[in-house]
């Protein structure tokens, strides 16, 4: 009997173990199944725009696995909170994160889709430079969503990081005579695996400028060339998100047309995917520049032609032809002051008003000055 009540223990026992080590490898399995499905990470950023404040609602974010059709079946939501974000803050590197590393299952994920909702606005100066916020109508984005081609293999045990690059410069349509101000979203979708970023800062800092590079998809003599950009923040950073492998000259541009600052260039950065390349030191914004030249027609005196430049005298004498020739100098409207070496019995004369323009000589023609 004791036999009997021994065997029924120890059956007992073993079932127990049995069922333990299968809780436990299953337990484990999980545990191995979630560590080698693949993660979605998706971020936001603007390429550029020239308005006061873009706001856009952002519903969902959405993607289709193994399945290029327009059909509306086969959406995987993201679970992307919804939220307003100003695209316009999303300069000098600043990024919105819209999903972080989400769960998705294994195949070639084809299409993400950018869903907005109903309150997008936009920030314009008016006359009196100031700010009036007008509603951004979305008709095709609030339908079915903004929906963008990847083809991307999606294969277990990797995170994948995809960039949006909201162009906002092309996707702000200002209608004519109805008032109306839509958007029409023009964006592109990069790896950051294959794909590199260019940071930098342009001096001055107050300086708004846009920063560009080209991408000509390795085949220059077609017309499919791209171009990348993104404006400066307040502190002079720029960030170019999604640059392919490559040689560059990062072009910057004051977004001032009237700029006292001319467009800059800088030759042979080099952009590596899954890179950073800074550039340094800061990018110095050269000024547009121009001249001022005349004769002076008395003889036998040196005269001091000078102006005043950011608080800074600026000066050249004259040669023995009596011809003087200011060079580089900033465009402008200066007070040019003519001062006669020491004992000619001349007088010191000033003219007024008196224009550089860029990459033009002032010809202030023959000059005498009177006597003291």
């Amino acid at each position: 009997m004791r036999i009997i009540n021994k065997l029924k223990s120890a059956i007992l026992f073993l079932i127990i173990i049995s069922l333990f080590g299968c809780n436990k490898s299953e337990s484990e399995n999980s545990n191995n199944t979630s560590l080698l499905a693949p993660t979605i990470t998706i971020k936001l950023v603007d390429e550029s725009g020239d308005f006061e404040e873009v706001n856009v609602e952002v519903v969902d974010v959405m993607i289709k696995m193994d399945d290029n059709s327009d059909d509306e079946n086969g959406w995987i939501s993201l679970n992307s909170n919804q939220k307003i974000i100003n695209l316009l803050d999303l300069t000098g590197g600043v990024h919105e994160v819209l999903v972080d590393k989400f769960p998705i299952p294994t195949g070639t994920l084809k299409q993400i889709r950018l869903v907005l909702g109903d309150n997008n606005t936009i920030v314009i100066k008016n006359d009196l430079d100031v700010g009036d916020t007008h509603d951004l109508k979305t008709p095709s984005a609030q339908q079915s969503g903004l929906k963008l081609k990847v083809d991307t293999l999606i294969e277990e045990g990797f995170t994948y990081d995809f960039v949006i690059d909201f162009d906002v410069d092309k996707s702000v349509i200002i209608a004519g005579k109805s008032g109306n101000i839509n958007l029409r979203p023009v964006m592109r979708v990069t790896t950051e695996v294959s794909s590199g970023i260019i940071e930098g800062s342009v001096s001055p800092s107050d300086e708004p400028a846009k920063v560009s590079v080209i991408d000509t998809k390795g085949t220059p003599e077609t017309e499919d060339d791209e171009v990348i950009s993104a404006y400066t923040n307040y502190t002079g950073h720029f960030a170019l998100w999604g640059v392919p492998t490559g040689t560059y000259e990062v072009v910057v541009t004051p977004v001032d047309s009237n700029s006292k600052y001319k467009v800059t260039t800088i030759p042979d950065i080099e952009v590596v995917n899954g890179e950073i390349t800074v550039i340094e030191p800061a990018i110095e914004l050269a000024l547009k520049v121009g001249a001022i030249t005349g004769k002076i027609l008395n003889e036998n005196v040196v005269v001091t032609v000078s102006i005043i430049v950011d608080g800074v005298e600026e000066k050249a004498d004259t040669n023995q032809e009596g011809v003087f020739l200011l060079e580089n100098v900033p465009i402008g409207v200066y007070k040019i002051t003519l001062t006669p070496a020491d004992g000619s019995g001349l007088a010191v004369t000033e003219l007024n008003n008196e224009e550089v323009k860029e990459d033009e000589t002032n010809d202030l023609g023959d000059i005498t000055l009177p006597d003291a």
